[in-house]
């Protein structure tokens, strides 16, 4: 990564059209919405790896797509495989794109399984 785009952040940042970030609400106490921990990346991908690899189930997490004017949640079974467990990429990359070509719901547009993803020029670290 050179010195401007150190400075200015990735391109895709300024793409209005697809998420600027991700953000996932973990409610880790059964029906208790009032604990929460919050994580974010820049990548749908970097967020669900984060919560495989953290053991997170799908039934404590609420996802969203962060644009600069909304917050939107995406439907986690686009992100699951056919037993609940979290998709890796680029099943998961796959998943996202079939179901944005189905649908053309913009809280799923960018993602691309095969050639170039619109999301390849962040970064996948959660804080």
């Amino acid at each position: 990564m050179g010195v401007a785009e150190k400075i200015i952040g990735p391109k895709s940042k300024y793409d209005k059209s697809i998420p600027y970030t991700y953000h996932a609400k973990v409610y880790p106490v059964a029906g208790d919405k009032e604990i929460c921990n919050h994580y974010y990346s820049d990548t749908i991908c970097g967020l669900v790896l984060f919560l495989d690899k953290n053991k997170i189930s799908p039934d404590e997490v609420e996802i969203y797509g962060v644009y600069l004017d909304d917050e939107l949640e995406l439907e986690k079974k686009y992100c699951l495989d056919n037993k609940g467990r979290w998709l890796r990429i680029p099943k998961l990359c796959r998943s996202l794109e079939n179901h944005y070509k189905e649908t053309l719901d913009k809280k799923y547009k960018g993602h691309v399984a095969d050639g170039e993803c619109e999301f390849e020029d962040r970064d996948q670290t959660v804080t």
